[in-house]
């Protein structure tokens, strides 16, 4: 297309697959497989379904072990491992707990207390 990605994609992309395979991605416009995506650390792991119907079941039960839990704590998780990413350590460590403090004794803590009281 004479285009190069746009909006961080290159950046993002080099961050998790290394500059040369991003390079020979992006320079050859490649379809990437799914077990090439699995090596390059691009995906988890492939669903396995044959069927349309069945790999939507699938890829939903998947899914569901990251997105069933309180909105909340699943917020405060996205944004304390953006700002790990993203801000300098100091900046980070202090978004970490004032985030920390957002969900400390809130109900999803509480709740979380009463079913599990001690770890293993």
């Amino acid at each position: 297309m004479g285009l190069v990605p746009g909006w961080g994609g290159a950046a993002r992309l080099v961050r998790i697959v290394g500059s040369g395979a991003a390079l020979r991605l992006l320079s050859g416009a490649l379809k990437v497989d799914p077990e090439r995506a699995l090596r390059l650390g691009l995906s988890e792991e492939t669903l396995l379904s044959p069927g349309e119907s069945g790999s939507l079941e699938e890829a939903r039960a998947w899914l569901s072990q990251y997105t069933e839990g309180p909105a909340s704590v699943i917020r405060a998780a996205k944004q304390v491992v953006t700002a790990g990413r993203e801000l300098p350590l100091e900046d980070a460590l202090r978004t970490e707990k004032d985030i920390f403090g957002t969900v400390w004794g809130g109900p999803a803590n509480l709740q979380a207390l009463v079913r599990r009281p001690k770890h293993k």
